[in-house]
C-alpha cells in the first residue's frame, strides 16, 4: 500500500492509530508531538535561548568599528626633540604612530612581532621594539628615531661608521641596527666583539653584514 507523505504522520504511528501520545518520540522529547515542523521551530527557539543565555555572538563589523572609535586617548610626547600632541586609538602601536601619523618612515616595519629589530627606537634613551610598544605608553616620553640622530647635515658617529665600514647591503635593517647600536654604546656593552654581538642579537640582518656592523659599533664606541 502506498505511503501517504503529505503529512508528518508515518504508518504504524501509535498516535495516528489510537491517539496515544506516549510513543518513542514522546518518551525521548517529553512532548506530545515532535514532527519535522516542530523540530525546525524548536531548534530556532533554542538558538535564541542560547544566544540570550550567555553565549555572546560576534558583533557586526559596523558595531565593532563604532565601539573602537570611542577608545582613544589624548597623547603628548616628544619625538626627535619636538613636542607632539595628538589623539590616538588606544590600540595603536608606537611603530604605526611614527610611520602613519607622524610621517617618520625611517623606523621600519619588519616582522611586526618583536623578532627582527627593524623597528628599534629609543624611548627615554632605552631601546624598545616600536611594534610591541603601545603609543599610549609613551605619554610624556622622549622618543628618538633614526631621523633624529644626526645633527643637521652632520651624521651621527655610528651613521658615519656604518658608511665607512660598508655595514649594510639592502639597508632595510639599518635604521634599527643603528638605533640599537646607539643604545648598546650608551649602555656600555661594547667591550668586545662578542659582547656587541650578544647585546645586538635582537637585530636581524638578512644580508648577513654582521661582521661589518660589529666593527662599525666598535669604531663609534671608541671614537674612531
Amino acid at each position: 500500500m502506498p505511503v501517504d507523505r503529505s503529512t508528518d504522520q508515518q504508518p504504524g504511528d501509535p498516535e495516528g492509530q489510537d491517539g496515544n501520545p506516549q510513543d518513542s518520540r514522546t518518551r525521548l522529547t517529553g512532548t506530545t508531538e515532535f514532527g519535522r515542523r516542530t523540530f525546525v521551530s524548536t531548534a530556532a527557539l533554542a538558538g535564541g535561548v542560547v544566544a540570550a543565555g550567555g553565549i555572546t555572538a560576534a558583533p557586526a563589523a559596523g558595531a565593532e568599528r563604532a565601539g573602537a572609535a570611542g577608545t582613544a586617548t589624548d597623547l603628548a610626547l616628544t619625538v626627535n626633540g619636538e613636542l607632539r600632541r595628538l589623539r590616538v586609538d588606544n590600540r595603536t602601536s608606537l611603530l604605526d604612530l611614527l610611520r602613519e601619523r607622524l610621517g617618520l618612515p625611517g623606523t621600519k616595519k619588519g616582522c611586526d612581532q618583536g623578532a627582527c629589530g627593524a623597528c628599534t627606537v629609543l624611548v627615554d634613551d632605552l631601546r624598545v621594539n616600536a611594534c610591541l610598544t603601545l603609543a599610549v605608553q609613551c605619554e610624556s616620553a622622549k622618543v628618538t628615531t633614526i631621523e633624529g640622530v644626526a645633527d643637521g647635515e652632520q651624521l651621527h658617529p655610528l651613521q658615519k661608521a656604518f658608511v665607512e665600514r660598508d655595514a649594510f647591503q639592502c639597508g632595510y635593517c639599518t635604521p634599527g641596527q643603528i638605533m640599537s647600536g646607539i643604545g648598546c654604546i650608551r649602555e656600555g656593552h661594547t667591550g668586545t666583539p662578542e659582547e656587541i654581538r650578544e647585546w645586538m642579537s635582537g637585530n636581524i640582518c638578512r644580508c648577513g653584514c654582521y661582521v661589518n656592523i660589529v666593527a662599525a659599533v666598535q669604531d663609534a664606541a671608541h671614537g674612531k
